[in-house]
């Protein structure tokens, strides 16, 4: 089971993994904790943006081979402008939810599932998003309800973005906006990392994933994210995008595996 807070997040962060270990023959589940209905988009954030974005979810899932989507049907925390925890939240925000009632829900669906793997983030909950940092505080806790063994958290290497963005900074004029020392607490550190997932092989269906997600390639000024990395030629993507991120925090330090169900080195 892979829990994510907002449609678009499981194309970024998993989207490779999942499609591997469906072509596998395991049945991969989806939950999401919102519908992303506040996310930068060009139709104005609300309902009919949130049923956008499932629609979209469910064409993702798909395209991944996942056997079950669900949304626990939160409202969106939103962002506020410098980062943090937005003031104009509604009033069932997935961040003000109680993390107890939160987790029961979805660690009835790991039972139901009889699930033996559970993605979730890592405590800076990537970037710092803080509907993310709720999905590692409520995941844990509803593996720990379920009894659910194998907890990963996705995330990414952030020492290799990191030498690139200050390598960039000599030769680039980042925008004032822009601080480069966020990152050094963003994501995880790579001494910390268990699972590097090789998905080369499922990089077409990861793509694919992100391309389904229309509704979060423009919003705001400027092509977001997501269209940016959509335009990244194809052999240079596989490089890129070819490996996924998890920590396992139950496993000795300097453990290194190779595939999400591992549970011991080879």
């Amino acid at each position: 089971m892979f829990f994510h807070a907002h449609p678009d997040d499981e194309a970024l962060l998993t989207a490779g993994t999942m499609a591997m270990l469906a072509a596998e023959g395991h049945r991969v589940v989806l939950v999401v904790a919102t519908a992303g209905e506040r996310g930068l988009a060009e139709m104005e954030p609300g309902e009919e943006l949130g049923h956008t974005r499932l629609k979209e979810l469910y064409e993702s899932a798909a395209l991944l081979g996942c056997a079950r989507v669900e949304c626990l049907d939160y409202g969106d925390s939103g962002l506020s402008p410098k980062g943090g925890i937005a003031e104009d939240r509604p009033d069932n925000a997935f961040i003000d939810a109680d993390s107890e009632e939160a987790a029961g829900r979805l660690a009835a669906i790991l039972r139901e599932e009889e699930a033996d793997l559970l993605s979730i983030y890592d405590p800076a909950g990537g970037y710092g998003h803080p509907d993310h940092v709720q999905v590692h505080r409520v995941g844990r806790r509803a593996a720990e309800i379920a009894g659910t063994e194998i907890v990963l958290e996705a995330t990414v290497n952030r020492d290799p973005l990191l030498r690139l963005l200050r390598l960039a900074g000599k030769v680039y004029r980042f925008p004032p906006e822009f601080d480069v020392r966020t990152f050094e607490s963003a994501y995880s550190s790579g001494e910390t990392i268990t699972h590097r997932v090789n998905v080369r092989k499922y990089t077409r269906q990861k793509r694919a994933a992100m391309a389904a997600h229309a509704s979060q390639a423009s919003g705001g000024d400027s092509d977001r994210t997501l269209a940016v990395l959509l335009k990244v030629p194809g052999p240079l993507y596989r490089l890129v995008f070819g490996t996924e991120w998890f920590v396992r925090r139950d496993l000795p330090p300097g453990t290194r595996l190779r595939h999400p169900l591992d549970r011991w080195p080879k």
